[in-house]
């Protein structure tokens, strides 16, 4: 087979991606999106409201399924056509980063340092990142304490940064853009100086503390769950991404949800919590478990609309999370109780009243009508389990400075750019795929089952790979490359993709890693290329794109599995942005990219397999013009 770099051609250059005005006016948007921002033409259409609008109608199995095709090829990039999003940004209408609820009582919670005071060792109570992947601390009892450095280091501000007359805030968890569609809550037992009785409350970031939205009945909690656990909400705004990347919005609002399921994961191991998605339960009791039955049924339009419409600020229920000690046992929850009980929610005396964050907007239809199909019903099926913690496979324990977790998820951050210079040793390289292994490589059992931190939160089996373009690691070959994280699916693989791809393990490959070298080429134009001409892509130490087992999940399991492919990316990449940090360089998302031209690549045809994201990974280029401030206490203003 000839080499990829003549066999597969891509065109040089792209005109709607040269001129950029806006890019000096966005410090706070990743130049690995900001491309994206001219690429889309907002369609005529959505230039006045629609004169009515339509209900969302019943659909069958395979209207849903078609419904949920046509969204994900409509909104795929190409070469001659981009998904369809605003014509420009439109700054008077940013959507407020910040969802407050007006008049609920705010709890204000405990801030910690980032670093441990190594002088004197009884302060020090983060453990060190790399231990959390071999084994959890002892749990710590559910307090304001806990709670709070369970926030600090999950779902909170991270800097406050600044240049020239913007000022823009960063988390912890990331999102694409810096847009943050990703909302939290917590629903817990009486805890002191927080409630004395159960309660939800929503996350609200900027002050770092609690809205208390409700109380719930006292009996609650000791009926279905162990001592010293509670739940985590994660829902979304899908305006505020749609207004900067129209129609492909609801691809990212879903990326974000699995950054936010991983940043959680990785927060509570640090405290020797579990963490496991509690997905049995339904969209409807999950608007009833966090009070999202406050907004108002939305109406989806026909086509495309613009104008005033408030009602498309709602927040979709995205999942509920249980968390517990770890070590605990098993125990079984019994969704059809569960959600008997969480029914008398609706009941609840709910406080607050949502802010308004933009006083116009636009309505991309689709986006709603392929969230109201992939809208999961309540599932008994395998009920809840609990599999005992499994360590992730360490090949290389002197690649990681000796960060501790706050430190490594507080200073993470996205890079804006990559220099084109550093390398990564083998090594280094090998333990970083290692620790994106759904199940621990220790045991050479095969890939499949998440069992490792954080996959483990997620309960299905794995359906993410990953195929690498490796620029600069020293000691391997450059080329492109395939990581299999669910052996299941290996032979399929191979007999769909190129028939001249090679498949053979590379030298040093560590026993336990599924990971092939497919072909031996400089493949960092190609890289470059398909993520939308941007060079972050091809001057980091690698990148790579996240390929699915599509179209036979979705028959096989049902089509709400479609947000939940996005959600297991985001946390693949959350664990590529923290084991970047930790080895001391950086990383980023990569949301714009060619979707069918890495198929044609990899020789993929139809929807068995296609690619949901792609990530960089390399050195940092550190803008000198942007200054960071501390997240707390931070501007007055909003971002």
């Amino acid at each position: 087979m000839p080499p990829l770099s003549s066999s597969f051609s891509l065109p040089v250059s792209s005109p709607r991606f040269h001129t950029l005005p806006w890019s000096s006016l966005l410090p706070n948007i990743s130049t690995a999106r900001r491309s994206l921002v001219l690429a889309m033409a907002f369609s005529s259409s959505a230039s006045s409201p629609s004169p009515s609008m339509t209900n969302p109608k019943e659909y069958s199995q395979d209207e849903e399924l078609s419904q949920v095709l046509k969204y994900h090829n409509q909104t795929k990039h190409s070469f001659t056509r981009y998904a369809r999003g605003p014509h420009g940004l439109d700054w008077a209408n940013q959507p407020n980063p910040f969802r407050r609820y007006v008049s609920a009582p705010l709890v204000p919670l405990q801030h910690f340092p980032t670093e441990n005071q190594k002088e004197n060792t009884s302060t020090i109570e983060a453990p060190l990142y790399s231990s959390i992947f071999l084994s959890l601390p002892p749990p710590k009892p559910i307090s304001i304490s806990t709670i709070s450095q369970f926030f600090y280091d999950s779902l909170a501000l991270s800097a406050w940064k600044t240049a020239g007359f913007s000022t823009w805030s960063l988390r912890v968890n990331p999102s694409s853009g810096n847009l943050h569609p990703t909302e939290g809550y917590i629903v817990a037992p009486p805890i002191e100086s927080l409630s004395s009785s159960g309660f939800v409350a929503h996350y609200a970031p900027k002050e770092h503390g609690l809205e208390i939205r409700a109380e719930i009945p006292s009996g609650f909690f000791p009926k279905f769950f162990p001592e010293n656990s509670f739940l985590i909400g994660l829902s979304s705004i899908f305006w505020r991404e749609a207004w900067k990347y129209g129609e492909r919005a609801f691809r990212y609002c879903n990326h974000d949800v699995g950054h936010a399921i991983g940043a959680v994961a990785i927060a509570a191991a640090a405290l020797g919590w579990d963490v496991k998605l509690l997905d049995g339960l339904g969209y409807k009791d999950l608007e009833k478990l966090m009070g999202l039955e406050i907004f108002p049924k939305f109406q989806i339009p026909s086509r495309p609309i613009k104008g005033r419409i408030p009602e498309i600020e709602f927040e979709h229920p995205d999942c509920v999370l249980a968390v517990f000690p770890n070590g605990v046992g098993k125990f079984d929850v019994d969704y059809k109780e569960l959600s008997s009980a969480i029914s008398e929610f609706s009941k609840l005396d709910w406080k607050g009243k949502p802010n308004l964050l933009s006083k116009e907007h636009v309505c991309w239809d689709i986006i709603y009508r392929t969230a109201e199909v992939v809208k999961k019903p309540m599932t008994i099926g395998n009920g809840f389990l609990v599999d005992p913690f499994q360590s992730s496979g360490l090949y290389s324990e002197a690649a990681y400075k000796d960060f501790t977790v706050r430190e490594i998820v507080r200073k993470r951050r996205s890079a804006v750019d990559m220099d084109g210079v550093t390398v990564m040793q083998r090594d280094t390289f090998y333990q970083i795929l290692l620790h994106c292994l759904p199940s621990s490589s220790r045991n050479r059992g095969k890939q499949k089952r998440q069992l490792t931190l954080p996959f483990r939160a997620l309960p299905w089996d794995a359906e993410v790979h990953a195929v690498l373009f490796v620029h600069r690691v020293v000691g391997l070959p450059q080329g492109l490359y395939f990581l299999v994280r669910n052996e299941d699916h290996f032979g399929d693989l191979k007999k769909a993709m190129r028939s001249g791809f090679k498949w053979t393990k590379p030298e040093g490959c560590p026993d336990g890693l599924p990971l092939y070298e497919l072909e031996r080429t400089d493949c960092r134009l190609i890289a470059e290329k398909l993520s939308c001409l941007q060079e972050i892509a091809s001057h980091g130490c690698f990148s790579l794109g996240m390929v699915a087992h599509f179209e036979p999940t979705l028959r096989e399991k049902s089509v709400w599995m479609y947000p939940r492919l996005f959600w297991e990316t985001g946390v693949l990449g959350q664990v590529l942005y923290l084991e970047a940090h930790a080895v001391g360089i950086s990383a980023t998302g990569i949301g714009c990219y060619f979707d069918d031209h890495v198929h044609e690549l990899l020789g993929l045809k139809g929807s068995n397999y296609q690619s949901l994201y792609h990530f960089t990974v390399g050195g940092p280029v550190l803008d000198k013009r942007i200054m960071s401030l501390p997240a707390y206490p931070g501007p007055g203003i909003d971002a």
